[in-house]
């Protein structure tokens, strides 16, 4: 799994693009920080201040995977652009270490130098494990599945009896809908929606699973749950977290100026759950509005 960015430059070659040498501006950026987290490293830091009354026109981050004991901004690639003093990079489920610096650009389109650098681990998804499962790829996009980006109001016609998938045979594009409706949704029908997973096991598992559905997007005020079950038998109920609702419409969290608000649920599923040969897992929407998937998978995690 890559890095969920369109890195568009090297912090050096910017310094050629017009924008002036890193040093035409006095002082830094200071105050960075980088927390990882479940698919996400959290970056903040202080809002930089110009003197003579000029404003900042925006920020420029950073990422590097290797520690540069020299200018880390020259060796870097530009992770993105942002008004705010605060930016969400978007990873992949495996644990890996990166660096970050910012620069802030001002209204005459004069560089602060680069931030102290920082460095962060984001932490390790159990879809890092083994997939037993799986439905789509866990990269933050969800433009695999059928109908998307903004075909919902086909989901009726294309799924009249919910979305029924078979690991192995079915495929993303044909027979996983981009988006889940709920009973608040008029072009669901106002009803529960089930989604299905089947797959084979050749025995029963030792050991416990895991079970791991990443969203790009769901409802803002109405995201609602959905209750999970494993071979018949409850598992977890799921509230889901208010999104953007914006994933009805479009599929690409990583993309630059995207207003998607992905979330992200994991939880361990028992051996004793599951059984040799068929087995099904099944999510129903029972309140609020859709959600809009970026994947779904079960893991063997050891």
């Amino acid at each position: 799994m890559t890095d969920t960015t369109d890195p568009a430059t090297t912090a050096a070659s910017a310094t050629h693009a017009g924008r002036g040498r890193w040093d035409h501006t006095p002082g830094a950026v200071s105050g960075l920080t980088a927390t990882g987290g479940l698919a996400t490293v959290e970056l903040t830091w202080h809002s930089y201040r110009p003197r003579h009354g000029q404003l900042v026109d925006h920020y420029e981050v950073y990422v590097s995977e290797r520690a540069d004991r020299g200018d880390l901004a020259h060796s870097a690639t530009l992770l993105g652009r942002t008004l705010y003093p605060h930016l969400t990079h978007r990873v992949g489920p495996e644990p890996r270490k990166r660096h970050y610096t910012v620069v802030a650009v001002v209204s005459s389109g004069a560089r602060t130098r680069p931030a102290r650098p920082v460095s962060a681990v984001n932490a390790r998804s159990v879809a890092a494990g083994r997939a037993v499962a799986r439905v789509g790829d866990f990269d933050h996009k969800g433009l695999e599945f059928a109908l998307s980006p903004d075909q919902s109001a086909r989901y009726r016609t294309a799924f009249p009896a919910g979305v029924d998938y078979r690991y192995g045979t079915s495929t993303p594009g044909r027979d996983w809908s981009y988006l889940h409706p709920g009973p608040s949704d008029a072009w669901g029908g106002r009803k529960e929606h089930t989604f299905t997973l089947r797959f084979d096991l050749a025995a029963a598992p030792k050991d416990d699973l895991a079970c791991a559905l990443w969203l790009i997007d769901a409802h803002a005020t109405a995201a609602g749950a959905a209750e999970v079950t494993l071979n018949g038998r409850p598992v977890r109920t799921l509230q889901f977290q208010g999104g953007a609702t914006r994933g009805s419409l479009e599929g690409d969290a990583t993309r630059v100026g995207s207003a998607l608000k992905p979330s992200y649920y994991e939880f361990p599923l028992a051996a004793g759950l599951f059984t040799a040969g068929e087995n099904v897992l099944r999510l129903r929407k029972t309140s609020g509005s859709w959600i809009a998937y970026d994947a779904l998978g079960i893991f063997a995690t050891q």
